[in-house]
């Protein structure tokens, strides 16, 4: 299909104006446009994509959505070294160094440029034509890693620039301070250990190969070098981060140029005690020769540059006893101990407890009741027991167990499985993990109640309104008219017609719902072909639950003791009474029964989420990678290294028309019909 001239025009002039809007809101915060306004160019840029999928490019700002799954990350060698600074705590060292470029340079008077060094991880970024082309680790300093993909969801990070120009830039992506917080306690309540700083939780995300993952992550960048300056007439480092923010880069808005070192110490002594107030972290003071001329003559060595040092702020640490211990249950029944400090100042503020993270990390450290320890702020954000000073202790110190009973309900104790770190309420009814069981409940994979999201429901349950799941049927437009400022007439209509919509929801779709502790949407699934109804599931046996293929022992067990709770009971008569379906309709197709696939490339008819719906509702199977038994490889446009993996063990691959084709045909053999989802646009599978 041929395009026309102004669809083209128009979708390059979307790009540019989109571009702008992000510089202004994300780099500059300062924006010039409505949320509503921005959204309509995003919305129309999107729709002429989806009407000519072969005007969309990489660089576009439609692209900045994460669901790619990526098969890896490239090696690249850098156009030079990414070094790293040598560094120093200590004024006296800082002095000598500044004698010592002031010995090579053989004068008397150096400028220096002081930046805070962000506690992040270091990129290069590389532009052609002002439009974004690849991001790279540092790696080992030779060469890096590719991670464009990810880079792209960095939204201060620009996929075009606001000049033509071919440039390398680099500088530092970081995790800001409540984002990292956000994480650490989402992972504490899913039983994972938390990040032990922001670089570290920084570095986890720029590689995860799910870029989803990343996307929800929001991470940001401050950019800070340019490599080969002289070709855009740059002369020194100060000039330099001025071009990059004329670039469209996210520049750090607190540099200094410094006429001589006794300005720098000063700016380290001030940001000493300010650095806490700042929303992301930093670790010191990176320090450089302004002037490149001079930086071209110090040279370096094989490690680090002669021309810059990082004068690191003073670790704050400092010495407590924990008194006693008390026991908080997450949204996931995850139970977190924490210790109670005898009070004390640490990075400016006076700190009472510390997290303990979890029974194995109290076991490796030897953590009693009664201890002396050393405490810090985990990324200078949340405080931790560090250390036990065993040398004071006396005897009489206690150990710490795990709780035999929920201290929220009363309810069981212990381990979902024998491999899990988390010691976990198990009582899937706990009043602590009501939120998170509403939050399953509502969700897309289950009743799909549209418009009772994360806050609404925290607000719910926080009023007392909702003291279970099943009393979202019984929500009423005066109960929710009395949840405050932002929920008027419509709002409310529309909730209350997405409740009603969901009592015809599948009873898989009940069933994962419900949260039933190690069931999630598959096992539902398998869960509502055996069973007719939620009466006769709530009645199998564990025998009846083991015949389920797939279904081992621990799985059982759970499904079964999950109906012979008394909350339980109550809860599916309230449903029942409410209207909800508990039948089912389900009947397993055979139509790609025994087949399983794996998908790479970009194909123009599913997203992942359908392709894999579509797959399994007809009785296939999707793999993530390629293997032996792997079936058929759908290749679409541009695939991965999976298709070159097919390739070497011999496994069948097909085109997007040919799995058509093949549903058509199994279709046919087993005599069902299979109705085949209509192209919905342009969507990356991986």
């Amino acid at each position: 299909m041929s395009i026309p001239k102004e669809v083209i025009e128009e979708v390059e002039k979307l790009r540019d104006e989109i571009e702008y809007h992000n510089y202004r809101y994300y780099v500059l915060a300062d924006p010039v446009i409505t949320d509503e306004e921005y959204d309509k160019l995003m919305k129309r840029l999107i729709d002429l994509e989806k009407k000519y999928p072969q005007l969309v490019v990489p660089d576009s700002p439609s692209q900045r959505v994460g669901g790619k799954v990526l098969d890896g990350f490239r090696k690249v060698k850098h156009s030079r070294p990414m070094l790293s600074l040598d560094n120093t705590y200590d004024e006296s060292e800082i002095l000598a160094f500044d004698e010592r470029v002031k010995r090579l340079l053989e004068t008397s008077e150096v400028e220096y440029v002081a930046e805070l060094k962000i506690d992040g991880i270091s990129i290069a970024l590389r532009y052609e034509s002002g439009k974004f082309r690849m991001g790279i680790t540092r790696g080992d300093g030779i060469e890096g890693e590719d991670v464009s993909e990810n880079v792209r969801l960095v939204r201060t990070i620009p996929l075009r620039l606001r000049k033509k120009v071919d440039v390398e830039v680099r500088g530092e992506i970081y995790m800001p301070v409540d984002e990292f917080k956000r994480i650490n306690e989402e992972r504490e309540e899913n039983g994972e250990s938390p990040f032990a700083n922001p670089r570290n939780a920084t570095a986890g995300t720029i590689r995860q190969l799910d870029t989803s993952v990343v996307s929800r992550r929001r991470l940001d960048s401050f950019m800070y070098y340019l490599v080969d300056p002289e070709k855009h007439g740059v002369k020194t480092q100060w000039e330099a981060l001025s071009y990059l923010k004329e670039l469209g880069f996210k520049v750090n808005p607190h540099s200094k140029l410094c006429k001589n070192m006794y300005e720098v110490i000063e700016y380290w002594k001030v940001w000493t005690e300010r650095r806490h107030k700042l929303d992301y972290w930093v670790d010191g003071v990176a320090v450089k020769v302004n002037l490149f001329e001079h930086q071209k003559i110090l040279g370096e060595t094989a490690k680090s540059p002669r021309w810059a040092i990082a004068f690191k702020f003073p670790a704050e640490q400092v010495r407590t006893r924990i008194i006693g211990v008390v026991f908080q249950v997450g949204r996931t029944g995850v139970i977190t101990p924490v210790a109670e400090l005898q009070p004390v100042q640490l990075a400016g503020t006076t700190v009472k407890r510390a997290s303990l993270h979890n029974f194995d990390y109290i076991k490796e450290k030897d953590i009693r009741i009664g201890d002396w320890v050393f405490v810090e702020k985990a990324g200078g954000i949340i405080p931790q027991v560090v250390k036990v000073i065993t040398d004071l202790r006396k005897g009489d110190e206690k150990p710490i167990e795990p709780p035999k009973r929920c201290p929220v309900c009363g309810g069981k104790v212990g381990k979902l499985n024998p491999g899990e770190v988390a010691v976990r309420c198990l009582n899937p009814h706990c009043p602590a993990k009501l939120k998170r069981a509403m939050m399953t409940f509502v969700s897309r994979d289950a009743m799909n109640i549209d418009g009772l999201g994360e806050k609404l429901i925290e607000r719910l349950v926080d009023s007392g309104m909702v003291r279970d799941i099943a009393d979202t049927y019984y929500l009423t437009p005066f109960d929710l008219a009395q949840l405050g400022s932002g929920i008027g007439q419509r709002i409310i209509a529309k909730i209350l017609k997405e409740i009603e919509a969901s009592k015809k929801m599948p009873l898989d779709k009940l069933i994962t719902g419900l949260g039933i502790p190690l069931v999630g949407k598959k096992t539902a699934k398998a869960l509502a072909e055996k069973f007719e109804s939620l009466e006769e599931l709530s009645s199998a046996t564990l025998s009846d639950l083991m015949e389920i293929e797939g279904i081992g022992e621990e799985v059982a067990k759970s499904v079964f003791e999950y109906f012979r709770n008394e909350k339980t009971k109550e809860i599916i008569e309230k449903l029942r009474k409410a209207g909800v379906n508990m039948r089912s309709s389900m009947k397993k197709s055979k139509v790609l029964s025994g087949l399983r696939f794996v998908v790479t490339g970009e194909l123009s008819r599913w997203s992942r989420k359908e392709v894999e719906e579509f797959i399994e509702s007809l009785g296939g199977e999707v793999m993530s990678s390629v293997s032996k038994n792997t079936d058929y490889l759908i290749v679409g446009r541009n695939p991965g290294s999976k298709l070159e993996r097919a390739k070497k063990i011999k496994v069948k691959t097909i085109s997007e028309e040919e799995f058509v084709k093949l549903v058509k045909e199994k279709a046919k053999e087993v005599g069902e019909k299979a109705s085949i989802p209509k192209p919905k646009g342009p969507a990356t599978l991986f």
